[in-house]
């Protein structure tokens, strides 16, 4: 059981760490007239897997333990962020380089938020006859909570203070793209988002299968009433 706690924190700390290198980079692939750098970063394809180690932990060893998996990958990922947080951007809205300690803050606080989420949705409805329907709605409720945070406070200009607060330039992705790389322009954080939780709603979908290849290896759980 030690073991595979800290097997479940060394890969909430692995993801944690490489999303928040990876939603600084756009993703510089044009397909026909979209520019998915518009409506994509790297860290869309790697953060969903936090929510497959939660709903995992969650099944083998209840929610308590799940909470506890998220809150120490959560203090060790935030000391990994803040450490990473010194070195540049690769790119902002003026073209040139930023520090990143808001999108350590914004990674906290919606990592924090949505995967707490999950857990809740998750333990409600463990008894649900349908096996996919405890991680497949906890992921995509998580997941839309955890994409508003995120991009919220990382980039709208609206919370440009943050920057302030640590002496630093201004971060905010406020310049105009098309949504969803081919509608009408809006700020870019909203085409990010956009594009990110989709992205996360089909990863969702996608991760249900190494989920059920690995239910048939879990032992049941006891009632619910016997875990917190």
């Amino acid at each position: 059981m030690l073991a595979r706690f800290v097997a479940a924190v060394a890969a909430m700390v692995v993801v944690v760490a490489a999303s928040n290198i990876l939603v600084l980079f756009p993703l510089q692939v044009q397909l026909g007239s979209v520019n998915l750098a518009d409506l994509l970063t790297w860290g869309a394809f790697t953060f969903p897997f936090a929510f497959l180690v939660t709903d995992l932990t969650n099944r083998y060893d209840g929610p308590r333990n799940a909470r506890l998996v998220v809150l120490v990958g959560f203090l060790v990922g935030l000391g990994l962020s803040f450490y990473l947080s010194y070195r540049p951007l690769p790119w902002n809205a003026e073209g040139g380089p930023a520090t990143t300690q808001r999108i350590a803050l914004a990674s906290a606080a919606a990592f924090l938020t949505g995967q707490l989420l999950d857990i809740a949705v998750f333990s409600r409805l463990r008894a649900a006859k349908a096996w996919f329907l405890p991680p497949l709605a906890g992921s995509l409720f998580g997941s839309l909570i955890d994409t508003a945070i995120f991009f919220t406070v990382a980039f709208a200009p609206a919370l440009v203070g943050i920057d302030l607060l640590f002496g630093l330039a201004d971060g905010s992705l406020a310049f105009p793209a098309p949504w969803l790389g081919v509608g009408p322009e809006v700020p870019l954080w909203i085409s990010l988002a956009s594009g990110d939780f989709l992205v996360k709603f089909l990863a969702a979908l996608l991760l249900l299968a190494p989920y059920r290849a690995l239910m048939g290896r879990i032992m049941p759980l006891p009632p619910l009433g016997a875990r917190a």
